[in-house]
């Protein structure tokens, strides 16, 4: 009850997902309580994620917790398919994703994750929710609850709850500082730098790279292609973001300016149409377009695969439009995440927060399941703050804590100067 790529696949993918175990610590501690206290016994869970090795280290952790776990893909082109066989031939977790897999059959692996009834949902981008919302309605009542891992879900089910029509409690993993402030910020800004540079081998140094959009993703790769020696332009759309990417030293200005002088350009912003074909006609030849936004809407590929004169691909993960008057466009990973298309996706010490945010709130999601309304919710402080606690401890980092006098008069208001 699997559909993978290739079963054979599975002995590099156990090796894969043993050096991920290796190094995320963190999520390894939880899954040494959860094999003990088994808080997932008798759940089934339905995740929809990206296959990755960091993702089998969950699975494996929910399934320590007592849990039955089915797995899909979250993107078409971000399964790793010796992880989806290894988790399949070596742990017997159920998985349904082929990497490059066409739009019919990605959802038909929604759709067979939800077949098998699951209580709690882990999502990454929300395409679970949104089809129980919308083709498995029968089946809200047997959620207890659902996880959304990314900012594009949480723009969706904020929305949802907004118009009253979200039926079932979400955990926002997002909101959590362990997640966004350093899976977006580190994860996302190396990540992105290496799928750009594995799909093209170009030079960052002295490029103008053009960042649209200056989220906490967005941060993180301004910071990293600095560090390669591009020279940062930041387009924006919120003037207090925009002012703080212009005291962090970048260049800011519209995207119909950006699109004239920009060699490389990436969508980090979770909306559509961010770059626009008109945009697309101003750029240089052989301008470089990349996505790391969670769905292939940021950038119009669908405008310019009907304006281009000719269409090739040059490599796996490099297309090649020519456009009417003779110029090129250089669109990487189709539009999609290229960090994970083009790549292999966060490092696994980053996801062992994110992931250990996504175990965490599973379990208070069944704790607290009698007294959960249909809203957003973010995870309590005390669990964000235990999980930067277990990462300081796993890098061998001591910090300081507080006097009783010291926190006695922060929480005081008599005593002043």
């Amino acid at each position: 009850m699997s559909d993978v790529k290739d079963l054979k696949q599975a002995k590099q993918g156990k090796l894969k997902i043993d050096w991920a175990i290796d190094h995320m610590p963190v999520l390894n501690l939880i899954k040494k309580r959860f094999l003990k206290e088994k808080p997932l016994k008798n759940i089934t869970i339905g995740a929809s994620l990206h296959v990755t090795t960091a993702t089998a280290n969950l699975m494996l952790t929910l399934t320590a917790g007592g849990a039955k776990v089915f797995l899909c893909a979250c993107n078409p082109l971000s399964t790793q398919d010796d992880i989806a066989a290894s988790l399949v031939a070596d742990y017997q977790i159920p998985v349904f994703g082929k990497r490059g897999e066409d739009k019919k059959t990605y959802y038909r692996h929604i759709e067979e994750v939800l077949d098998n009834h699951p209580q709690i949902t882990l999502d990454d981008g929300g395409d679970l929710i949104y089809t129980l919302h919308t083709k498995r309605q029968k089946q809200l009542k047997e959620i207890i609850g659902s996880n959304e891992e990314t900012t594009t879900g949480v723009i969706r089910l904020k929305a949802m709850e907004r118009d009253g029509v979200l039926k079932v409690p979400v955990m926002a993993v997002n909101y959590s500082r362990t997640k966004h402030m350093f899976d977006n910020r580190y994860g996302t800004g190396q990540s992105t730098i290496d799928g750009i540079l594995r799909a093209t081998n170009i030079l960052l140094a002295g490029k103008r790279f053009v960042i649209c959009g200056y989220g906490w993703c967005g941060r993180g790769l301004a910071a990293r292609a600095r560090g390669m020696g591009a020279i940062v332009i930041i387009t924006e759309v919120d003037p207090v973001r925009a002012l703080e990417a212009v005291m962090d030293g970048f260049e800011v200005t519209a995207i119909s300016r950006a699109a004239t002088v920009g060699d490389i350009f990436v969508t980090v912003t979770g909306d559509k149409n961010v770059i626009t074909l008109a945009q697309i006609k101003r750029m240089k030849d052989k301008a470089i377009l990349a996505n790391s936004g969670h769905f292939n809407v940021e950038i119009d590929i669908d405008g310019l695969i009907k304006y281009a004169k000719s269409i090739k691909k040059l490599k796996t993960s490099v297309t090649e439009y020519v456009l009417p008057d003779g110029s090129k466009r250089y669109v990487l990973a189709e539009g999609r995440l290229v960090n994970l298309a083009a790549a292999e996706g966060h490092p696994d010490e980053v996801m062992d927060m994110s992931f250990a945010n996504q175990a965490l709130a599973c379990e208070w999601l069944i704790k607290n399941k009698d007294k959960l309304e249909n809203k957003v919710y973010q995870l309590p402080s005390e669990v964000d703050n235990n999980i930067a606690k277990l990462k300081l401890e796993a890098l061998g980092i001591i910090i300081d804590r507080l006097t009783p006098q010291q926190k006695k008069y922060l929480e005081s208001w008599e005593e002043g100067t």
